[in-house]
């Protein structure tokens, strides 16, 4: 339905204009359209149908035949096709003939400008019942459309010729055609429908067989991946527990090397020299960091004396038990540092190697005993060593209580009565060295037993 856009002027003045019914655009009509009411020819020629209707003789129906259109001497048989071209705009047109007049004008002015609207917007009512596009188009949409109707043209002429050129080839086929041979066809045809009908038939049973073959595999299957995962969860576990047990085994290993380093540490280190470091601090022996003597410049405790005492006396002792030596006419008593020694003559009698006090005793000589006695097994134990062709000699002789220097030849005694605290304390040292060089004579012969 075509739209109408009436605007009044200033002066009075009253403009029509259509709209273009896909681009929206205004139009401005030739001065023809308002000559056609007058023209009933062109009218009737626009209003007249595409297709005639010719009804047969005694039936209801009709049959739609397509107009021979006349084309120089012969004459083409078209198709009549209608197809619906979309508009580019979707444009509102339900108001058909509604308009506003604005502003004043004569009622005759009105009239006749009335009429003209309605004759030219039937024109286009007619021109738009005619075909399924609507009217009017602008210039450029009416070139576009007329683009597209050629080029829907040339697809159907080449379809009716392909239609032509089949039903040619139909209507040169079907004399030759028989109805023996249709039938023939036709049982043949219906004879492979039942072979077909029997091979679907059993495509459908074996599609059932398969069907349930494939469930009890998927059943089978989902069993499976039920096992897989158990069997997964037990290879993890145990691979765990192998990693734990080589952890451990690793951890034994280290322990057993460590404990091999330290047993051949152990192999190769000497009791003796482990427990009992004999060596000097100044004028002094000490052994096991006590010393053993006393100064008039050093005044040494005589817990500390007691103590060295005590180790010096637990060392001759153990290396008497390791060579199997058993002293005559005294027994040694490692006691720490209140040690002391048993003469074997009179086990009641024991000579302490331990004082308190002073540094002279006039009136209790049983320290100077004790001492010499002590003197007495070093001496036994240095016959033990020097026993033999070893050719191994102590460094210092041991004479009846005194020690002498070789290198000098001076004696030094033992007892504290009657002597100095400088010869004592070199007494001492020497008794010591003594017992260092025995030391190492021992560990060196039995260091494998």
């Amino acid at each position: 339905m075509s739209s109408v856009r009436l605007d009044v002027g200033k002066a009075g003045t009253t403009h029509v204009s259509f709209v273009c019914q896909r681009c929206s655009q205004p139009l401005r009509l030739d001065h023809s359209f308002n000559n056609l009411e007058a023209d009933r020819q062109t009218v009737e020629d626009l209003t007249a149908p595409l297709i005639q209707v010719i009804p047969k003789d005694g039936e209801d129906t009709i049959d739609i035949i397509p107009l021979q259109i006349q084309n120089g001497s012969s004459i083409q048989e078209q198709a009549i096709f209608k197809k619906t071209i979309p508009s580019a705009r979707s444009v509102s047109l339900d108001s058909g003939h509604d308009f506003t007049l604005l502003g004043e004008s004569e009622q005759g002015n009105m009239e006749n400008l009335s009429h003209r609207i309605k004759v030219t917007t039937h024109l286009f009512d007619i021109m738009s019942g005619q075909s399924d596009v609507d009217h009017p188009l602008c210039e450029e949409c009416t070139d576009t459309l007329l683009d597209q109707l050629d080029q829907q043209l040339k697809i159907t002429e080449d379809e009716l010729k392909d239609y032509r050129d089949f039903l040619e080839k139909i209507e040169g086929d079907g004399g030759d055609i028989q109805e023996e041979d249709l039938d023939k066809e036709l049982s043949q045809l219906k004879s492979e429908e039942s072979s077909l009908m029997q091979q679907l038939e059993s495509i459908e049973s074996e599609h059932l067989l398969v069907q349930e073959q494939l469930r009890k595999e998927k059943e089978d299957s989902k069993k499976l991946d039920e096992e897989e995962e158990r069997y997964y969860k037990e290879y993890n576990e145990y691979k765990r527990q192998l990693v734990e047990y080589e952890e451990s085994q690793r951890s034994i290993d280290n322990q057993l090397r460590y404990a091999q380093v330290q047993l051949e540490k152990l192999k190769k280190t000497n009791v003796f020299n482990a427990t009992f470091h004999i060596w000097h601090s100044g004028h002094f022996g000490t052994i096991n960091n006590f010393r053993l003597g006393r100064l008039p410049s050093v005044p040494v405790d005589w817990n500390e004396i007691n103590a060295a005492w005590g180790q010096t006396v637990l060392l001759l002792n153990a290396l008497a038990n390791k060579m199997n030596l058993k002293f005559q006419r005294y027994r040694l008593v490692p006691y720490g540092n209140h040690s002391y020694v048993e003469s074997l003559a009179d086990k009641s009698k024991e000579l302490p190697l331990y004082g308190s006090g002073g540094f002279k005793f006039f009136w209790d000589t049983k320290f100077d005993q004790a001492m010499v006695a002590f003197l007495d097994c070093l001496e036994q134990f240095k016959a033990e060593v020097e026993k033999g062709n070893t050719g191994f000699n102590l460094p210092y002789k041991i004479d009846k209580g005194k020690i002498e220097d070789t290198s000098t030849g001076t004696s030094y005694s033992i007892k504290i009565q009657f002597n100095s605290e400088e010869q004592w304390t070199k007494a001492l040292k020497f008794m010591l060295t003594n017992l260092k060089w025995g030391l190492a004579w021992v560990s060196s012969q039995f260091a494998n037993k």
